[in-house]
């Protein structure tokens, strides 16, 4: 009998319509616009925690969408003047705002649950072999977030039935959220507000770093607010007197205070590295996390023949390992390059879809023109460090003339680096073969000890540039 009334009352009633909204609008952000979301090791389709952290991070406009919405169908009694009627009814107010909000739950859990499907597949279908369990979580909350914004948005029309109050909460929760939102530029995702008045906010920042997830206490302790925040929003719903009411806000006050007891007071706490993902899986002297383990095979083959060739041109002072990087950065941080060890950022433009012999010449590249800064999709301050790199491999691979590890560009300050990395290839060449060794062991002692501005004068034999 429940099952046929909710049928009618979704086939009938606006309350589906969220649902698609909260499907059909992440789908179009997701799929129409090529953003930072299909790029990188944390893309949305890369790893299952980056899959449900980019999925929650669209509450940035889902959750208070979602609280308007549920204000609009709580005004639908009192637009139809039979909230008087209903009240006349045996039926309990408890079982009448149970059929409205059960609709609407269901419908943005599922729309919801829809997008995270669509994610899903795609990783599934994908190159990653990691699959962790604690997206399920992530996933979750940001369910509950919408179901508990829809209901508390119902309940408050139902308290202040005007067509003001779906408006007004929209633009209250765009604030809250304008707000309390996170930002993933330092090396762990923070907000401008306390970190614990921060995650009430259920929107995370936009992953940056692979290897993070959520914490278990962020779990507990925004599913204890939310849950109040659900409560209290039915509560309104149902009641029919002003006690009511006023009894109703106890529930959201009750979750807040507990949630503000069980979340983390610090961001390093509230991020943290998931220690089976960042675990090492290692091919002889070649590692790279589990999260990339399918990475392994070719890496492994490509990078034993990169440092049988650093072996050659460098001697005993060349690395003897590669591994990937797992230190966590905030943008525009420099790296700390390793003598010993070839660093490996699978989110680095020269190293991100590399096969083959591509892979190869840019491992050669990091053993021997390490650079300490990104060159990605989010920075660029390694940019002009490729052609530096560019003539490093092709005087180790004994090219005839310089070969670009990437496409020159327009940029007109990479056009006056490319220039002057040709000028220094053209001097370098001339030299003796002693003196070519030299200037690479020199320019390799640049980059580790991240002078990057020195690189190309010693190429070229100048003081400085």
């Amino acid at each position: 009998m429940t099952g046929r009334v909710l049928r009618i009352e979704l086939k009938r009633s606006v309350a589906p319509w969220p649902g698609i909204v909260v499907l059909g609008g992440s789908l179009a952000i997701f799929c129409l616009y090529d953003g930072l979301w299909w790029r990188g090791t944390a893309g949305w389709t890369a790893q299952w925690t980056s899959m449900a952290l980019w999925t929650r991070s669209l509450l940035t406009f889902l959750w208070p969408l979602a609280v308007g919405t549920g204000a609009v169908y709580g005004l639908r009694e009192p637009r139809s003047r039979m909230a008087e009627l209903l009240t006349t009814v045996p039926r309990p107010a408890r079982r009448r705002a149970a059929l409205p909000a059960g609709a609407m739950a269901l419908a943005l859990a599922s729309g919801f649950g829809l997008l995270v499907l669509v994610g899903g597949v795609q990783v599934a279908l994908g190159r990653t072999t990691y699959t962790p369990l604690d997206w399920l979580p992530i996933s979750l909350v940001a369910a509950l977030a919408l179901v508990a914004g829809a209901v508390f948005g119902m309940g408050v029309a139902r308290a202040l039935p005007s067509v003001l109050t779906p408006p007004g909460l929209v633009l209250f929760f765009l604030m809250l959220t304008a707000l309390l939102q996170q930002n993933s530029d330092e090396t762990l995702p923070s907000s401008i507000a306390p970190n614990r008045l921060a995650q009430l906010l259920p929107v995370t920042a936009e992953p940056r770093e692979m290897l993070l997830t959520l914490s278990g206490s962020v779990h507990l302790g925004q599913t204890l607010w939310l849950l109040g925040l659900l409560a209290t929003g039915f509560a309104l719903l149902s009641a029919v007197t002003r006690r009511a009411r006023l009894l109703a806000v106890i529930p959201v006050l009750a979750g807040a205070a507990l949630a503000l007891l069980v979340l983390p007071a610090a961001a390093r706490d509230t991020y943290v590295v998931d220690k089976a993902a960042a675990a090492l899986v290692c091919d002889g002297p070649v590692c790279v996390t589990q999260a990339n383990r399918s990475r392994l095979p070719e890496l492994a083959r490509r990078g034993k023949e990169a440092l049988r060739v650093l072996h050659e041109v460098l001697g005993d002072k060349a690395p003897n390992a590669v591994r990937e990087d797992t230190r966590l950065r905030a943008i525009a941080d420099k790296r700390e390059p390793s003598g010993d060890v070839v660093l490996v950022d699978f989110d680095d433009r020269l190293l991100a879809d590399a096969t083959g012999e591509k892979l190869t010449r840019a491992l050669i590249a990091q053993g021997l023109a390490p650079s300490c800064y990104g060159n990605n999709d989010r920075e660029g301050g390694g940019r002009g460090n490729v052609p530096v790199q560019s003539v490093a491999v092709s005087w180790a691979l004994h090219d005839s003339r310089l070969q670009p590890l990437a496409e020159r560009g327009s940029d007109p300050y990479l056009r006056t680096i490319w220039l002057d990395a040709d000028v220094a290839w053209q001097r370098l060449t001339a030299l003796s073969p002693a003196e070519q060794r030299s200037r690479i062991a020199e320019l390799r002692t640049a980059g580790l000890s991240c002078a990057a501005d020195r690189q190309l004068a010693v190429l070229a034999g100048k003081a400085t540039r």
